[in-house]
């Protein structure tokens, strides 16, 4: 029997298990829409913009755990989309993005929103394929698929001109493929916890990779076994959960000097499912020339990309950890567990919370204190960027994994569409975004999403009216000059009421906890505004020297 191309491409979509598909509707693939009006199973979520839609379907995958899906028109909604694709391409999180493209005899006419949508994103992506050919969407579109979620996971792009998802043929039966991941080899595992073993200031740093895996309990046994030191790459906080007694912290903004200096001293560094980010490695000054690197991820790719490894071994983080554990052995080693332990007790002194609340402001150290209280241990987090994201990272200790869903790329506006995202791969579980108002603001449309689709995330708004990340850049680099941070901003609680949803404004802490109660128990998509004293715009900052500023209840 032929079938169209739309109907092709949602068929195709059934095969591979998607569930959500995250897009602004446009004309270029109206084809496939129709074709999801076939298949309820797929639930099509229409969102605003064509930014929060593959926002959204990135917080998805990294919730879920399965490939997000996102769609828009050709040209303008394709470029609106670029920001998650980009976003999925540094947090390695599998996507695959169909975009609706010009008749193919309007090619290279400059026609309507015409773009070269392949070459526009080749090195944002693993891979782009534009299908002209009605009969190999299945084939390409598999492909697809198995790309974007294989080795390190990525996005994909797959162009689907117009004319060709109206087109019909006999398609021929593929489907989705079973592929395996590279193994570790027991000798290598062997030599790993032989050369910890050996070390006498062995750290390991726990990336993307293990979360990707769902190792983290091997990663626990292993850390035991082995009384070793495990730090978080940036933005992986949950890849080992941080109040246990091996944890030494997390790396990125605002990681203690004296952890920086603890790794740059170690004499064997193993990197285990991470990229070395430059966030991360502060620059790439991380390692220093002596430290012996072990770098074990699934992409062979990134091995002598940032640090050259002593010992690299290609292997999925779970196979490498379950041999690891069985090489060591029955018996723990406990050579280096007084330095653990000691790495951990700085960790939790420097991530205590304070009870410091003022009432001219909310005070955000006394923020995170109810923060922390209030919100049950298997919450999913999301972000923005933004100086605010100091607090958050400082203070609130991940204990579960599958807990947080935060941009290594460092993007604004993603916590909102992602939280919504993450919401409706685990409906059964409490889910807060944090944002800045200015990063917000880029994305506040979601709202209305979330809405209209019923997903009851709660989105805390930290307002002092600045973009607050560049304004602290511009006291350091030139202090008196400040130019183009200062915002002005609606009552966000307000705005958030007339889309629908519930919304409160906080400001003194005080008032902070009985929001979040009102919130929660509103079963409603709900805003809290947070509003924080425009003069002290990072966590590391001396409040004391805030004249008028503070009336603290310590």
């Amino acid at each position: 029997m032929k079938v169209s191309g739309g109907k092709a491409v949602v068929d195709v979509m059934v095969k591979e298990g998607v569930k959500k598909a995250f897009c602004v509707p446009g004309e270029s693939y109206l084809g496939v829409m129709d074709a999801l009006y076939q298949h309820p199973q797929i639930e099509l979520i229409s969102t605003r913009h064509e930014g929060g839609a593959s926002f959204m379907a990135e917080g998805y995958a990294k919730a879920s755990g399965e490939v997000g899906v996102c769609m828009a028109t050709r040209g303008v909604g394709a470029t609106n989309l670029a920001i998650g694709i980009h976003t999925a391409a540094q947090d390695s999180t599998p996507l695959v993005a169909l975009i609706g493209q010009v008749e193919r005899p309007f090619k290279e006419k400059e026609a309507f929103q015409e773009v070269d949508l392949a070459g526009f994103f080749s090195h944002l992506c693993k891979w782009t394929v534009e299908i002209d050919r009605v009969e190999r969407i299945p084939e390409l579109l598999h492909r697809a698929f198995h790309i974007a979620r294989s080795g390190r996971p990525g996005p994909v792009l797959v162009a689907l001109p117009h004319d060709m998802l109206e087109d019909e043929a006999v398609m021929a039966e593929y489907a989705p493929y079973i592929s395996s991941r590279p193994r570790a080899h027991r000798e290598d595992a062997e030599r790993v916890v032989e050369e910890i073993q050996k070390a006498k200031r062995p750290v390991l740093i726990a990336g993307g990779g293990v979360i990707h895996a769902k190792a983290q309990p091997l990663l626990v046994q292993f850390a035991e076994k082995m009384s070793l030191p495990v730090v978080t790459a940036f933005r992986r906080f949950d890849a080992f959960p941080n109040t246990h007694a091996c944890y030494a912290g997390w790396l990125g903004f605002g990681t203690p000097r004296g952890l920086l200096d603890e790794i740059k001293e170690a004499d064997v560094v193993v990197a285990l499912g991470t990229r070395f980010s430059q966030v991360g490695t502060q620059d790439y000054t991380l390692l220093s020339e002596q430290t012996k690197l072990i770098h074990i991820d699934i992409c062979p790719d990134i091995f002598g990309k940032v640090y050259a490894p002593s010992l690299a071994i290609e292997a999925d983080a779970k196979s490498f950890l379950e041999l690891a554990v069985e090489a060591a052995g029955s018996q723990s080693i406990h050579t280096g567990k007084e330095r653990t332990e000691e790495l951990h007790r700085k960790y939790t002194e420097f991530s205590e919370t304070k009870s410091d609340y003022t009432e001219e402001f909310t005070d955000m150290d006394g923020f995170m204190h109810d923060i922390v209280a209030q919100l049950p241990k298997n919450t999913i987090i999301t972000n923005d960027a933004g100086n605010f994201f100091g607090w958050l990272s400082r203070y609130y200790r991940f204990e579960q994994e599958n807990t947080y869903v935060g941009p290594t790329s460092g993007a604004m506006g993603y916590g909102l569409p992602a939280a919504i995202g993450a919401k409706l791969a685990h409906p059964d579980r409490p889910v807060v975004s944090f944002s800045g108002d200015g990063g917000f603001m880029m994305t506040m449309q979601e709202i209305e999403t979330a809405v209209r689709y019923k997903v009851p995330v709660i989105a805390i708004v930290v307002n002092n009216n600045i973009y607050g990340t560049i304004r602290a850049h511009q006291e350091i680099h030139f202090p008196d000059r400040m130019i183009g941070t200062d915002l002005t901003n609606p009552d966000f609680a307000e705005m958030a009421r007339l889309f629908g949803a519930h919304g409160e404004r906080v400001e003194r802490n005080a008032e902070f906890v009985p929001a979040l109660q009102r919130a929660i128990a509103s079963g409603l998509p709900a805003l809290i505004e947070v509003v924080t004293n425009p003069e002290i715009i990072s966590v590391s900052q001396d409040k004391t020297k805030v004249q008028g500023r503070l009336v603290s209840s310590k």
